[in-house]
């Protein structure tokens, strides 16, 4: 008999304790976790780590809240049009975010070696670049005799990975559709896998596809079903980018906007949470 994993939005925030490093899933504006990013502020967590290849408005909003310490980041912007993710580049030039800086590719490789259970991973494209100075990463000859030096990533292991999904069950089945993004890799390094999702599926549709599977149940903690949780991004093929919201989101920086925002976001209006 399956033990459904199935909590609120709430109980799943409160999984994550102040200090926690999170594996934050999906890629800018896409499939990202928001909905539970914003419980976090609601709860007023703290001295947070954020480690995603490549996040956009989750970190910014964390940074404009006042909720993050520490951060482990490729690239982070707001997608093209939107540009540079302001209250993250404020965070960082005050001081106030202390910023290990990657690569998307090192970031992977530092994920992989954690999912393998290995000291390093080994990465190509970083010379040239001070990024492995500015991390202390180490480079070592080839042991096979190529004579190519190679640099090495130590291991990433956030404490909690959460991400967002098109579907789940009761049980912890997980799956998207379109690219997984870093997903897959994030919740094999992470020591705990909570998701938020937009909807429950019975287990017999996950029965018919089992190769859509992205995280099977034994690796899942926690389940919240969220419908528009990835909101104001996009979580095809139910909804797209929410443009004039991130346009709104950027052109307001009072704190009472924050509020508003928090208030006005999808999880907190069930009845206009239905899908596109």
């Amino acid at each position: 008999m399956n033990t459904s994993k199935l909590v609120s939005l709430q109980i799943l925030a409160s999984m994550i304790k102040d200090g926690d490093s999170l594996g934050l899933g999906g890629s800018l504006l896409h499939r990202g976790p928001f909905a539970l990013v914003r419980e976090l502020i609601r709860s007023g967590r703290r001295h947070l780590e954020i480690i995603k290849a490549s996040p956009g408005y989750d970190i910014d909003i964390l940074c404009r809240a006042g909720s993050v310490a520490k951060a482990r980041c490729g690239i982070v912007a707001m997608e093209g049009q939107f540009g540079f993710a302001p209250w993250y580049r404020k965070a960082v030039e005050n001081g106030v975010l202390e910023l290990e800086e990657h690569a998307c590719a090192t970031l992977a490789a530092g994920l992989r070696a954690a999912a393998f259970g290995v000291p390093f991973q080994p990465v190509a494209g970083v010379h040239g670049s001070d990024i492995a100075k500015l991390n202390n990463w180490a480079c070592i000859s080839d042991p096979y005799g190529s004579g190519k030096d190679c640099w090495v990533i130590p291991p990433i292991r956030p404490d909690i990975a959460v991400i967002h999904a098109a579907e789940a069950t009761l049980a912890g089945d997980v799956r998207v559709y379109g690219t997984p993004h870093w997903d897959r890799l994030l919740t094999r390094a992470a020591k705990c896998v909570l998701v938020t999702t937009e909807r429950l599926v019975d287990e017999a549709l996950f029965a018919e596809r089992p190769e859509w599977t992205l995280v099977p149940r034994f690796m899942t903690d926690a389940v919240a079903v969220v419908p528009r949780g990835a909101w104001p991004g996009s979580c095809l093929p139910f909804y797209g980018v929410d443009f004039q919201g991130i346009e709104s989101y950027l052109a307001n920086p009072g704190e009472d906007f924050l509020r508003t925002h928090l208030q006005n976001a999808p999880e907190t209006r069930p009845e206009d949470a239905s899908m596109d």
